[in-house]
């Protein structure tokens, strides 16, 4: 059986193809992204009511909130059998898999029946659904950011990973542009046709993805019979501490955007601070900056390290809950506006935009260029899989948290993000 043909690999540029496979990784991150995040803002501002109707509205949105959370706990396991697979069989099949997964799964939300429907059966159909969308989400990243590092040149990986990365944003961009327009098609309609377009994403981020080159090392490692047999085992073995410190490098940058992001969402709105458009329009500003803040992020990360630049956005993350609320809290437009644009565009995507090239290359106090961050016989392993472990403990907890301690019940309001 012949195998297509890899490109050439230079030592210090990379591969020829190292601009497309960065832009092709980036859009298929950003599809999965406007499918996987869409159902967040989903949560916060339809769920509550069109799956769990007969709870009050607090408990309807924890619940919104649950199904949320579900998706991020599962995403461990769809990091762990993607990178496995992708140092099986290759990164390419893994990555047109998880795509067309997350697109199956997200078109079936839109045509979910509600609880007025079905009764319970509805709630439970949700969280298959989500269950399915985590599993991919899982498989996806680790997939996309190590099929750019491992084309990319020495010197610009962090610039490299960052323009994929900033397919995130771009999806966030997508679906909440989706979700504003929708607003006027009433309650029925409003959540089901963002997820229904989903469909035309997918189509064109499978053709895309096919186009993409499989990852060079990879090749040669098949070429010489060295791809290892249990990566995970050998990852878990060998490279434990480097899970460990991702792991923790995760936490900040996951809970800060579940509670300045996805949980602020419901804040406003539940509180009347200011009504949907306002909201979903400063989502969108921040999401339109966030595209070329994270690719300047890990371009900066090329310069002056990754370590300075991660500490920073630790700080900055830190320090911006209290000022977060207060500005919030105003209900003047401009405020939320500038209030997601820094939750987003600064403490989001700083930390975000130097996990691409690799999070255990923080502890090292300048860019390593030529050392990449996991050994070469099993980097999907690696990446994929802590980096998917934080969100559990964070995402969904965080904002049922928060929720929790809202105005509306009567606790002081927790205004910490991390």
């Amino acid at each position: 059986m012949t195998t297509a043909p890899v490109p050439s690999r230079h030592p210090i540029e990379g591969t020829p193809e190292h601009k497309r496979v960065a832009i092709g990784c980036g859009i298929g991150a950003t599809i999965e992204t406007y499918d996987f995040i869409g159902f967040g803002t989903a949560a916060a501002l339809y769920f509550g009511d069109v799956f769990f109707p007969d709870s009050d509205p607090l408990a309807g949105t924890l619940l919104s909130f649950a199904t949320l959370g579900i998706g991020f706990a599962v995403r461990p396991l769809g990091g762990i059998v993607g990178g496995y697979l992708g140092d099986r069989i290759g990164r390419k099949p893994v990555l047109v898999g998880s795509l067309l997964l997350m697109g199956v799964a997200t078109v079936l939300i839109g045509l979910l029946p509600t609880y007025q429907m079905v009764g319970i059966w509805a709630a439970v159909l949700l969280v298959i659904v989500r269950v399915i969308q985590g599993l991919a989400f899982g498989a996806e990243w680790g997939g996309a950011i190590l099929m750019t590092f491992e084309h990319a040149p020495w010197r610009r990986r962090g610039f490299y990973t960052g323009i994929t990365q900033a397919g995130f944003p771009v999806g966030l961009l997508l679906a909440n542009l989706a979700f504003l327009a929708s607003v006027p098609l009433g309650p029925q309609w409003a959540w089901r046709v963002p997820f229904l377009l989903s469909a035309v994403l997918i189509v064109v981020g499978i053709m895309v993805r096919l186009k993409i080159d499989e990852s060079p090392e990879f090749e040669e490692l098949k070429e010489s019979g060295e791809v290892a047999k249990n990566p995970l085992l050998e990852v878990l073995r060998d490279d434990w501490r480097n899970v460990l410190r991702a792991f923790c490098l995760r936490i900040t940058e996951t809970a800060g955007y579940a509670v300045s992001v996805t949980f602020m969402l419901s804040y406003i709105s539940l509180n009347d601070i200011a009504d949907r458009s306002v909201t979903l329009t400063a989502l969108l500003v921040a999401a339109g900056l966030g595209i070329a803040a994270t690719t300047y992020w890990g371009h900066l990360s090329d310069r002056v390290g990754r370590r300075k630049v991660y500490l920073v956005g630790c700080v900055i993350t830190t320090l911006w809950g209290v000022p977060l609320f207060l500005s919030v809290n105003t209900g003047v437009a401009v405020a939320i506006m500038a209030a997601f644009v820094i939750s987003y565009a600064i403490c989001q995507n700083i930390l975000a935009g130097v996990q691409g090239h690799g999070s255990p290359n923080c502890s090292t106090p300048r860019p390593e260029p030529a050392a990449p961050p996991w050994p070469i016989s099993c980097p999907r392993s690696s990446p994929a899989s802590p980096r998917c472990w934080p969100p559990p403990c964070t995402a969904g907890s965080a904002g049922s948290v928060r929720r929790c301690c809202s105005p509306r019940t009567g606790c002081s309001v927790s205004v910490r993000p991390c």
